[in-house]
């Protein structure tokens, strides 16, 4: 799943540490999440889609996978 935190961070000049905090995760899981390497929770996805005022779905695009 992609998302566009990254952008959405550096348009609001935060930093991963800033992020972090706010969502009360590590900097790493921010890392991981910004390299698509990490798929959070629903519950975490709401965390972070809350912090930039926006739906879950303007944050992260749903790719489905072909069969």
């Amino acid at each position: 799943m992609k998302n566009i935190i990254n952008e959405l961070r550096k348009k609001n000049s935060m930093t991963q540490i800033e992020l972090a905090k706010k969502l009360n995760v590590s900097r790493q899981t921010i890392i991981s999440l910004e390299n698509g390497k990490y798929n959070p929770s629903i519950m975490l996805a709401y965390k972070i889609a809350k912090v930039f005022d926006l739906t879950i779905e303007d944050v992260f695009i749903f790719e489905e996978e072909e069969e």
